[in-house]
This record gives C-alpha cells, structure tokens and sequence, in this order.
C-alpha cells in the first residue's frame, strides 16, 4: 500500500487543495490530509476547526483520511509510514518554494518522495490568503470554497473572530 501524505495549514481548505487530494487520491492507496498545527503564520481557525472543515471536505471519499499533526513533515510522515509527500504548485514561485522544501525534506528523510501536482488552471489564483481576504470583505467567495467552509467563513467574519488578511487584493 503506498500512503501519501499531504500536509498544510488548510486556512481555510478551498477547492484547490480539494482539486490536489482527490487527484492524489486517484494515484495512491491512502492520502493523508494532515493539518499543520502551528505554523510561523497568523491563523483564522483553530486546528480543531481546520480539521473539522477538512474532514467534512472528504467526508464521501474513503481514501482521504484527515489529521492533525506537530513537527516537522517527514517524521510525521515516518510515523504513519507515508512514502510519498504530496504538494501542489500553482505558479511559478510556489515551485521554487517546494524545490527548496523538497530538498530539505530528502536531506531529511531520503527515503520520502515529493510528488507536486499542478493546479488545475481554474485554482490558479486560489490560496487561503486570498479566500480569507475576500471573505472579510463580505464578499463572495462561493466559487472558491465548499458551502460548508463559506458558512464558516461568514460567521467567524461576522463574530469578527477572524484576523484581518494581508491588503494582497486592495494594494
């Protein structure tokens, strides 16, 4: 059996992410959709909360399995006996950040493949950064993300719980 593992913040997850998985899904035995707990970055959801909306993301497809995980990757990976780290790349810099990524990780652990999918051209521009940013303007983002996240989304906006995105669109 070869378990893929893909690991991220998932802040919010969007279809993108969605898109990647079930791709990955197609190829591998199990994936493994593993929530970062405490990246250097600011967050809108809690791990908790970001497993939740991951979970529910895949609820229908048995071979994606969801969890939340400390540390770094690939000893996570080790522990649940992944043999393959899957990533997506969207533009040309998200590639020179995985290059990077991937090295380090095969340093680490040479016994770990990453495998990198490319976006399907309608993701393109999809990051969490820019769902949560739109979102906060009270904006649409229904195209961007399931209905169960973008319910989330508006009430965590509306409680005024979520933190105030980068200005990436406004500047």
């Amino acid at each position: 059996m070869v378990r893929a593992l893909f690991p991220g913040t998932f802040d919010p997850i969007h279809y993108g992410h969605i898109d990647i998985a079930s791709r990955a899904s197609r190829l591998f035995d199990e994936v493994v959709m593993a929530v970062y707990d405490k990246p250097l970055k600011s967050l809108m959801f809690s791990p908790e909360e970001r497993i939740a909306l991951v979970q529910e993301a895949f609820r229908d497809n048995p071979k994606i399995k969801v969890t939340g995980y400390s540390g770094l990757t690939v000893d996570f990976a080790r522990q649940i006996d992944a043999q393959v780290i899957t990533r997506g790349l969207r533009v040309f810099s998200d590639f020179e950040f995985e290059f990077r990524m991937g090295l380090a990780n095969q340093r680490l652990a040479s016994d770990i493949e990453t495998v990198a999918f490319i976006t399907a051209e309608q993701h393109t521009f999809l990051s969490s950064s820019t769902v949560k940013e739109i979102a906060s303007l009270m904006d649409d983002v229904s195209s961007m993300v399931p209905p169960h996240v973008e319910k989330t989304l508006k009430i965590k906006v509306s409680m005024g719980d979520g933190h105030s995105p980068p200005n990436a669109l406004r500047d």
